[in-house]
């Protein structure tokens, strides 16, 4: 796994979270390095695990969906601001135990991303074509040794775009709150495909050097399927299900000649309708099915395959008055394999435009 795939975002998410600081403990604890071969190596393997984690690819849209992944909305032009932290610690291995060497280990995470949605008129097999960008700027700060201090890395996070077709099989019906939107209740399905577009703040000696990157030099074609059911009314006024299924293949970096074995991740909400509040669990699974390789070897000892389980809750309040509505976030890991445990909140703004 990559440092944005730890960051599980949104993912936004946000993609895709070490700090490999090999060159300030080289020169930090140079005679001790020395004196301690047994230590020397430990902390050499550790720093090794590090880059290897960060130069893994882009992790694409995990734990970027949420309620409503199965829909499109009606015809227009819609935008986004969201404000995300993610808070990293606790670094897993393989087996999921905790790795004694990198206890100091920490990663925090600021950004902001803009979205935009089009959805035009014109339908095709009788559903509706949408046209999504998501862009992200933000730092990212932290450390892997207690020894060193923590590094900070500002810019850019590879964008991403999807393009995607829906219908919806069922009907429409008022809310029995003033003000509120009609309710879909029936089955969305939506079938699409995403990229990820690696021209992010990135640079291969500052990743070697400092083990913090935003950008990851790494292309991720990621065709999804999702769908959300909503019930009749029987506690609010309808629980939704949502879920969508990315399928992540990961292309080389070529600066690094680094490839990510291909990922399979799930995003999953249940929620409950209750007039313009929209409220509930939400979460996000990923698996990597590919050991990770470089140079055309696996790498050991397991190949890196992450694997993540992330829960949280969702909420989001409709402002019809403005077109637009606010919601809330946030998620926390329970079970990770090669990966870090990770904590994340956002609260973003979107609005109707057209």
């Amino acid at each position: 796994m990559n440092s944005v795939r730890c960051l599980s975002w949104l993912h936004l998410s946000g993609t895709r979270c070490l700090v490999n600081l090999y060159q300030a403990i080289w020169t930090d604890t140079h005679p001790v390095l020395i004196k301690f071969p047994i230590l020397t190596f430990v902390l050499f393997f550790s720093a090794s695990f590090a880059s290897q984690a960060l130069e893994r690819g882009t992790p694409g849209p995990l734990g970027y969906s949420d309620i409503r992944s199965g829909q499109l909305p009606p015809k227009g032009l819609y935008g986004a601001i969201a404000i995300t932290t993610v808070s990293n610690s606790n670094f897993k291995n393989g087996n999921g135990d905790s790795i004694p060497v990198l206890e100091a280990f920490e990663s925090t995470t600021d950004s902001v991303t803009l979205a935009l949605l089009y959805v035009p008129e014109r339908k095709l097999f009788n559903g509706s074509i949408g046209a999504t960008t998501l862009l992200f700027a933000g730092e990212i700060c932290g450390r892997l040794f207690a020894t060193t201090d923590k590094r900070c890395v500002s810019g850019y996070r590879d964008p991403y775009v999807e393009l995607s077709w829906s219908r919806f099989f069922g009907k429409i019906r008022l809310s029995k709150y003033p003000g509120a939107t009609p309710i879909r209740e029936g089955l969305s399905v939506r079938f699409g495909s995403g990229l990820v577009v690696p021209i992010g703040t990135y640079s291969e000696d500052e990743v070697e050097s400092h083990g913090i990157t935003l950008g990851h030099n790494t292309w991720d074609i990621a065709p999804f399927a999702a769908m959300s059911i909503s019930t009749p009314p029987w506690l609010g006024e309808g629980t939704e299900i949502s879920l969508k299924l990315h399928y992540n293949e990961y292309l080389e970096n070529t600066a690094t000649q680094y490839s990510t074995g291909d990922l399979i991740n799930l995003d999953f909400a249940v929620t409950e309708k209750i007039g313009r509040l929209q409220i509930g669990l939400l979460g996000f699974y990923y698996k990597q099915i590919n050991d990770d390789q470089q140079f055309g070897e696996s790498i050991l000892p397991d190949g890196r395959r992450a694997e993540s389980l992330n829960l949280g809750i969702v909420a989001s309040y409709g402002l019809p008055k403005f077109k637009s509505s606010l919601r809330f976030r946030t998620t926390t890991s329970v079970r990770n394999r090669n990966v870090p445990e990770a904590t994340a909140y956002s609260l973003a703004l979107i609005r109707k435009f057209r």
